[in-house]
């Protein structure tokens, strides 16, 4: 690795690469750093103050409605910004990484909305944070463009920004920091350096092309939080000239706490609020962190039980899609993670009618759009949501009156129905090392048993095998869940995996030993793993 060079007061400490001098230009840099100043302080104690909440809650005081935001809830009178240009359709988004192929592949895929994501499904090694923003760019110049190794091409074939799926980028969540661009030795905030790259490069061009710079907003846990963004996009603005409310920001609700504050959330972003997204995988791993410590009431059964019609689950979504609707917003579904398998066609047929169920639950339920992994699961999601709708771009005018907000039934985690069981603990320990080895290679979105895994699932799997540790849980055939026990079936499983040449699973084992059977919780299993990686010679090459 290269000396640090700095350039406009930031310093570079990662070895160069490839083109990232037509991102990282002087006035680029003073624009991320104008940001970072501005919010950095604000952005420590709000993290602070996650530290306290969970305290309060591990200690027994369960999340509630504010009283003191009572008036925002009551008032009927305010809505959210109006629908941005490329934003009033997004019956299907298709989600993933900003790797040159699987950009393309989204672009392409025939979805209304291509959730260009750089958090959960992107390593955030250096080479994949620049050539993100360089991928991104090369869509818009119509210059995007990708050849494998095998020699098969890829390009995309609209031509135009109206004739493609819009983009919506989402940045890193407030927790990670950028290790690699530093201001008086202190880490940018990710979430800031992949916002402001992003939006100083492109916004003025979607403008110019009938969209706009358009987000999504991981991670957050209270309206605080989304207050911090609007302030980050307001000086963004201003400092490109730009009309205040040009920016629009879907805030995705995978936090247990940020489900009690849907409507503050919206109301502290409403000029420039797009709508809501029901992240299930982040929300049931939120669910799984904030009351690990609590006892029976709290337990939740193998991951798979775990589905979007368990009682807590669907009062979170219903709740969500009022919210929304009745402020003027989209309210978008959850994420189809399945992956078509060509060669099983019986096998495919089953896992495609458990999408269509979902999705119908959801176009059912009022929901504007949902979420695919995979371009095959498109047709599918149009389909039931083109059923639905019709002709019309949204169904934001079913306010679902019926549904009351209920603070209790939220935390009725409870009722979710099944059982724990062996083989659902090998499959945790399965999905987290060979997630975490990926993710280790710089590949953030791995294809796992026909499913797309990411950090959240990722997280569910480790927290669940931490709670269940430490809470002595039983299995269906009685046995007790221990540490030593787990360690026979990680070492039973870790035996079991296909290794190959220049593979990390000796440090992925390792770190999900520490993420997942620790005395101590890490509150993100990214964190330590960015840690590691950051350590070595040589960092994760770019994903595929």
């Amino acid at each position: 690795m290269n000396d640090p060079i700095t350039l406009n007061g930031i310093s570079l400490t990662a070895s160069p690469v490839r083109r990232q001098e037509e991102i990282l230009t002087p006035q680029a840099l003073d624009f991320v750093k104008a940001l970072h100043q501005a919010t950095h302080t604000r952005r420590q104690e709000l993290l602070q103050d996650r530290q306290a909440r969970r305290k309060q809650i591990a200690n027994g005081a369960d999340p509630a409605f504010l009283p003191e935001t009572r008036h925002i809830r009551e008032d009927d009178s305010w809505r959210v910004a109006p629908t941005a240009p490329g934003l009033e359709d997004r019956r299907v988004e298709i989600t993933g990484p900003v790797d040159r192929k699987m950009s393309i592949n989204a672009l392409n895929s025939g979805a209304k909305v291509w959730l260009a994501d750089m958090e959960d499904s992107s390593t955030p090694s250096w080479s994949n944070v620049i050539n993100g923003q360089l991928n991104l760019r090369d869509a818009l110049d119509n210059r995007l463009t990708f050849t494998s190794p095998e020699g098969k091409d890829y390009r995309v074939t609209g031509s135009t920004l109206t004739e493609l799926p819009t983009i919506v980028v989402r940045p890193r969540g407030w927790h990670l920091p950028e290790k690699h661009m530093l201001v008086n030795n202190t880490p940018i905030a990710g979430g800031i350096v992949d916002f402001g790259l992003y939006f100083f490069h492109n916004a003025h061009r979607l403008i110019a092309e009938g969209r706009g710079p358009y987000f999504y907003l991981p991670k957050i846990e209270n309206h605080l939080e989304a207050r911090l963004w609007n302030d980050i996009f307001i000086l963004a603005q201003d400092l490109l000239g730009i009309p205040q409310g040009t920016i629009r920001a879907t805030v995705l609700i995978e936090t247990i706490t940020a489900a009690f504050e849907m409507e503050e959330i919206l109301y502290e972003l409403r000029d420039h609020a797009a709508g809501l997204n029901a992240g299930r995988w982040d929300y049931i791993f939120s669910v799984i962190k904030n009351f690990r410590t609590r006892g029976p009431r709290f337990i939740l059964p193998d991951r798979n039980l775990v589905t979007m019609t368990a009682p807590f689950m669907r009062s979170y979504t219903e709740q969500l899609v009022r919210a929304c609707h009745r402020r003027g917003a989209h309210a978008i579904g959850g994420m189809a993670a399945f992956i078509p398998n060509r060669r099983d066609k019986a096998a495919n047929d089953v896992a495609l009618e458990r999408v269509r169920a979902d999705k119908t639950r959801e176009a059912g339920d009022g929901f504007d759009g949902s979420w695919v992994a995979h371009p095959d699961l498109v047709p599918v999601a149009l389909e039931v949501f083109d059923g639905v709708l019709g002709d019309r771009p949204n169904q934001r005018e079913r306010l679902r009156e019926d549904v009351v907000p209920n603070d209790k039934d939220l935390l009725n985690i409870a009722a979710t129905p099944g059982v724990i069981t062996e083989a659902g603990i090998r499959s945790n320990i399965e999905v987290g090392i060979r997630y975490i080895e990926s993710w280790l290679r710089g590949n953030g979105a791995a294809a796992i048993n026909n499913l797309m895994e990411d950090a959240a699932t990722a997280e569910i799997s480790r927290s669940q095998i931490w709670q269940w540790i430490h809470s002595s849980a039983v299995t269906s055939d009685g046995e007790i869940i221990t540490a030593h026990w787990v360690q026979e079936l990680l070492e039973e499983e870790f035996g079991q995996l296909e290794r190959f040449a220049g593979d990390r699973f000796d440090d992925a084992l390792e770190l999900f030993e520490e993420v997942a059977c620790g005395e101590h919780f890490p509150t993100f299993l990214t964190v330590p793993a960015y840690a590691r990686f950051l350590h070595e010679s040589r960092e994760p090459a770019a994903a595929a």
